[in-house]
């Protein structure tokens, strides 16, 4: 297992290139079992997810090849022979669960075993049954497995109606709908980048979608998709990262790619707390405007609100902020895993369930503290930067899940961090 030391030192320079979106593209992937003509992707970023992906369509007769050096993946699932999504794949990442829809609508039957990833709450996958059910798929939970099937004219159009905003549930309902018949639609659908980008695929594919970017999605059911070529639209949370990096470490950096349309909401929350973004042809510019960050209160929030996947590294901003900021967490319980191992470090940090309240401090000290999740990973390295001294990120594990190169990419602005392997 790998260690990341972080030593704190001056200001960040220069530019870091921005990767395709994880989020998005773990979508796109599952979209090629929809079609029998292939399917490919540019700009792919280059993750374990992504490989455990690729596994998992292997392990379903689609064939997956990684070219260009991991940047493009070509796909073709012309001769599917599996439509069982095997436990010893899916428990690695929750994003397995969006073969269900696909495997559906194609093939008319799906064994999925229920999800694993990152332990952030309970993230129920009912929603996505749900949309299914009102697709007329009958289903059934067994030994750990959701056993699903169509009805013998296959999938027919539905109202599914969301409770609650749901990304993945959205994408599953989206794909399954593609090829059902007659017209679904979808409420209080997930507004996000990457459904917008899942559609524009899909389009490509040959689907009859409108209503991608807000909450109500209407889908013609098609009998058939064909192949496409679609480039994965730019990270916002690798984005929002490094967009924290200079206001932590101090210094001046540009995220080359990077658009403010993707993160507007996060845009102007830090701009709140004494940011300055700027944006050009070559990415987005991000810089302390003058003097120290201030705090601000933080409430997560469907998108186009502030992401929960930027909370935990905002929290890293905010430890060294002048006053005293309350976040909220409203889309995951049990998402303040990262607080303890920031207190090893010195913040002054009181979590009571959803909310956390961060009194900022004059200088973080550096600490061996252990990564909990992907997104607490990274916000223990950006800590560090601001930290006095040496910090050391045990179980960095998770931090190949979402982020690629992210030493080379921080050492290119000059923080000081190098990766390692722990003894034993």
């Amino acid at each position: 297992m790998d260690s990341i030391i972080v030593t704190g030192g001056g200001p960040l320079s220069g530019t870091i290139p921005i990767a395709g979106a994880k989020n998005a593209c773990l979508t796109l992937m599952p979209a090629t079992l929809l079609s029998d003509e292939p399917l490919t992707l540019t700009n792919a970023p280059r993750l374990s997810d992504i490989r455990t992906m690729s596994q998992l369509l292997g392990s379903l007769g689609a064939e997956v090849s990684s070219l260009s050096d991991g940047l493009v993946l070509a796909m073709s699932s012309h001769d599917l022979n599996g439509e069982r999504a095997d436990y010893d794949i899916v428990r690695k990442m929750r994003a397995s669960i969006l073969v269900l829809g696909p495997l559906l609508a194609r093939q008319g039957r799906a064994v999925v075993s229920l999800p694993g990833g990152c332990a952030i709450g309970a993230r129920p996958v009912d929603l996505h049954l749900k949309a299914l059910e009102a697709m007329g798929a009958e289903l059934e939970l067994r030994d750990g497995y959701v056993h699903a099937k169509a009805p013998s004219g296959g999938l027919h159009g539905g109202i599914v109606d969301f409770p609650f905003v749901s990304v993945g549930a959205t994408e599953n309902a989206l794909m399954a709908a593609t090829l059902a018949r007659g017209t679904t639609v979808l409420k209080n659908a997930a507004q996000e980048p990457e459904i917008v980008d899942l559609v524009h695929c899909l389009q490509a594919m040959g689907a009859q979608i409108s209503g991608e970017g807000t909450d109500t999605i209407e889908i013609q059911g098609v009998d058939r998709l064909h192949g496409a070529t679609h480039r994965v639209v730019t990270d916002r949370i690798e984005l929002g990262t490094y967009m924290l990096a200079p206001l932590v470490a101090g210094g001046e950096v540009t995220l080359g790619g990077g658009r403010r349309n993707l993160l507007d909401a996060f845009c102007t929350k830090i701009e709140e707390a004494g940011a300055e973004v700027t944006e050009s042809d070559a990415g987005l510019t991000v810089k302390r405007a003058n003097g120290p960050m201030q705090a601000v209160d933080v409430e997560t929030q469907p998108f186009p609100g502030f992401p929960t996947d930027l909370q935990a590294q905002m929290m890293a901003l905010l430890c060294t902020a002048q006053g005293t900021s309350v976040l909220e967490e409203k889309i995951f319980e049990n998402r303040f895993m990262h607080a303890p191992e920031l207190i090893r470090m010195g913040a002054e940090i009181d979590v009571h369930g959803g909310h956390a309240t961060v009194t900022g401090v004059d200088k973080l000290k550096g600490a061996p503290v252990m990564a909990t999740d992907l997104r607490a990973s990274v916000s223990l390295i950006l800590a560090g930067l601001a930290a006095q001294g040496e910090t050391r990120v045990g179980r960095v594990y998770h931090l190949d899940r979402g982020y690629e190169h992210v030493v080379a990419k921080l050492r290119g602005v000059g923080a000081n961090i190098e990766r390692v392997k722990e003894d034993g």
